[in-house]
């Protein structure tokens, strides 16, 4: 007599010798490693939702995993609707960095030959670690710090490194969304006030949009407003002496604040249903904003000069550094968002069509967003008479100076600014709900008892937590802060713990195990270029990435203000200090876990334990053989005729 392998899935099905088995009495003998948790027992199908009792799980929410949310009974959360869970990680990977970082960083690069290493790195780096961690929390359920006790508990520490990273980018990104709520509130008048130069902030040399005034120590009237009049950072003294809170910056960002928390307080329902405007209106705005730039006369210079290829620039490896980093800040793998926004999908969701959605519309925003910054370059170039690569500036400068002294001059400038702010407030706080939501979703699945049950509360207080630790960057001197936090906050430590991650989960949780979960969800093992790209070329890209971005590492600058050595040991200390969570954490695990050193060894690198060592040993990728199959239900169900 033959016998087939039983598969188990995820309704606790087993098909065995051309038979099915309800497995809910034996799940916790018979279920796969990854599944030998502390979920409850299903309940008999007539207590179950009616899409349960179909077999189909991925219409309802599950229980979560851990003893605290066994014994709350309390289920996870689901979206009420896929385009929901969609939006949410588009609008996390469609950012402010799209309209500033790249059309700067891609003209810096030889134009239109920057475009090549950047979809290499979209292909082989971006999509795959996108679809990785996708697939990574939806399987699991789990945000970005609790995962890993199901993958590799000697690394929990990875997860607090991304919540401090979270709490770190918060200090400063909202930051320059208030700007742009600043800049917003004050195109409210029938002339923008950085249009001229008769206001009580602007200095001898500074030069309204006209070309027969333009000098060489000319300054824009736009760049005045942002430095003298936003920031009023002629009242600082460096980041030694910051100067007082700007009042106005501080209401703005607290305005922010206040989005975010209502956004949020409810859980995934209610931020569902805010990015159906926030990350689709960026690119309606974006569309109208494209089509205004090219209709001003030079646009086509600039657009020439933002896709002419400079193919000399691709043996440069600084452009191939540029290009994946880029990349990976731009789609977010490592900070956590991804595996949190996908803990919450319906089970059998199709991960690999969402990773290449999210991908293909994050590189779409970035080419809009080229066409839209260069066509205006264009049109200052021509009007000023001076050349593109003297006007164009990287990082907000970009969109507060350059692009708002272009607005100012053209007809209907109000509308054209309201429009363009308001796309940046869109654009940021999609961004923001992301990322807060991966320190919610984090502590809360550490903690449910506690957090859970008090979300709103424990929103407010993490809301209030940021806001106190933004208002630095409000300060005359704030912008030197939201520099520095820039620079170091995330650059370099979210590189290595995507490294580390992707390393962890190919080479010691296995690429197999995780293309059998890929399997148990969406029907197919991924295929075989995937698991390359996972197993070698991410981690060789990433490692490059690292020794690149250190090789070609510049300290940071402010205009004419160069960083005191102390400033950049403070900024060091901030990458140290999420990093260090991952060794601190393993070591203290490794003490305070009982057995041997190969024990210890075993259970925190591989989850193998007396427990589970028979059945990591017989039903290794969820399947085990007849005989072993029929001992082990013989012994659960001793009455079985099995």
């Amino acid at each position: 007599m033959e016998y087939n392998n039983p598969v188990f899935d995820r309704t606790g099905t087993a098909s065995w010798h051309g038979q099915e088995t309800d497995m809910a009495k034996v799940s916790a003998t018979l279920s796969p490693p990854s599944h030998r948790d502390d979920r409850a027992a299903a309940p008999p199908s007539s207590q179950l939702h009616p899409a349960a009792a179909d077999g189909d799980l991925g219409k309802v929410s599950l229980a979560e995993d851990g003893p605290d949310a066994a014994a709350d009974g309390e289920d996870r959360e689901t979206w009420s609707k896929k385009v929901d869970f969609l939006l949410s990680v588009i609008g996390f990977a469609v950012d402010l960095g799209n309209v500033w970082r790249f059309p700067y960083i891609c003209h810096r690069n030889g134009g239109g030959a920057f475009l090549v290493p950047y979809f290499i790195m979209v292909i082989f780096g971006g999509i795959p670690l996108c679809y990785m961690e996708l697939s990574l929390g939806q399987y699991h359920r789990l945000g970005p710090l609790k995962i890993w006790t199901k993958i590799c508990p000697l690394f929990k520490g990875m997860g607090y490194a991304m919540i401090l990273v979270g709490m770190y980018t918060s200090f400063y990104y909202n930051t320059i969304i208030a700007w742009a709520v600043f800049y917003f509130f004050s195109s409210f008048t029938s002339e923008l006030p950085w249009r001229s130069c008769n206001n009580t902030w602007n200095t001898d040399n500074c030069t309204e949009f006209a070309v027969d005034t333009w000098r060489n120590n000319s300054v824009s009237a736009a760049t005045e407003f942002l430095v003298r009049n936003v920031y009023e950072y002629q009242n600082s003294n460096g980041l030694s002496e910051l100067g007082y809170i700007r009042w106005q910056i501080a209401l703005c960002l607290a305005l922010v604040f206040v989005i975010v928390y209502f956004s949020l307080w409810k859980g995934i329902h209610m931020s569902g249903k805010v990015v159906w405007v926030t990350a689709t209106l960026p690119y309606v705005l974006l569309l109208i904003l494209m089509v205004r730039g090219v209709t001003l006369p030079g646009a086509d210079r600039g657009i020439l000069y933002f896709l002419t290829p400079k193919w000399e620039t691709l043996a440069s490896p600084s452009v191939w550094w540029d290009a994946a980093a880029q990349v990976f800040f731009s789609l977010g793998p490592g900070f956590g968002v991804l595996i949190t926004l996908s803990s919450y999908n319906r089970f059998h969701n199709n991960t690999c069509r969402d990773a290449v959605a999210t991908s293909l519309m994050n590189c779409l925003a970035s080419l809009l967003s080229g066409f839209v910054i260069f066509s205006v370059l264009g049109y200052i170039s021509v009007t000023q008479n001076r050349e593109i690569e003297n006007i164009a500036v990287g990082g907000p400068g970009l969109l507060f100076e350059v692009y708002a002294e272009a607005i100012a001059s053209m007809d209907g400038a109000t509308g054209w600014s309201l429009i363009f702010f308001f796309m940046l407030i869109n654009l940021g706080v999609d961004s923001t709900f992301g990322g807060l939501e991966t320190v919610i979703t984090s502590l809360s699945d550490e903690y449910p008892r506690v957090l859970r049950r008090h979300r709103e509360l424990f929103v407010l207080g993490l809301v209030c937590v940021c806001y106190t630790g933004a208002l630095v960057t409000t300060t005359n001197g704030g912008v030197l802060v939201v520099h520095l936090m820039d620079t170091f906050a995330a650059n370099t430590s979210i590189t290595i713990v995507v490294l580390l991650e992707v390393t962890i989960v190919c080479w010691i949780y296995g690429t197999d195990r995780l293309s059998c979960e890929m399997q148990e969800m969406m029907g197919t093992k991924p295929a075989l270029p995937w698991r390359i790209c996972w197993t070698f070329i991410c981690p060789i890209i990433l490692a490059i990435t690292i020794v690149l971005g250190l090789v070609y590492y510049e300290s940071p600058v402010y205009g004419d203000y160069v960083y005191p050595g102390w400033a950049v040991g403070v900024g060091w200390g901030i990458t140290g200090s999420s990093l260090v969570c991952i060794p601190l954490y393993a070591m203290y695990k490794f003490i305070m876990t009982p057995g041997t050193l190969q024990q210890r060894a075993r259970h925190l690198l591989f989850m193998e334990d007396s427990e589970d060592a028979p059945m990591t040993e017989i039903a290794e990728n969820g399947r085990a053989s007849p005989m072993e199959f029929k001992g082990l239900v013989a012994q659960a169900l001793p009455n079985s005729n099995v």
